[in-house]
């Protein structure tokens, strides 16, 4: 529980390197909660971590939330494992 008294949580995710944690939340930064109100996200990247942070007023809209994004995460890792590291721009 936060200090507001819902709930929170936290995800650090690692990454061979920044820019594939930069598309990494472009990817799934996009991606609105189906409920106004409720739930909170927000993705930030540091080096090579993508933070996720969620605070939810229930379990319930939390865990799914948090379900939904990682299997949206994995799609993610896939498609980077798949095509490749990201070329740096010059």
């Amino acid at each position: 529980m936060d200090a507001e008294g819902g709930l929170s949580f936290q995800l650090d995710v690692p990454f061979p390197s920044h820019m594939e944690a930069q598309i990494a939340r472009n990817s799934l930064a996009p991606d609105r909660e189906p409920r106004k109100g409720g739930i909170s996200k927000e993705l930030l990247v540091t080096d090579n971590i993508l933070h996720v942070r969620w605070k939810a007023a229930e379990a319930r809209i939390l865990r799914v939330s948090i379900n939904s994004f990682l299997d949206n995460l994995s799609l993610v890792l896939q498609t980077i494992n798949r095509f490749g590291p990201a070329l740096e721009r010059p």
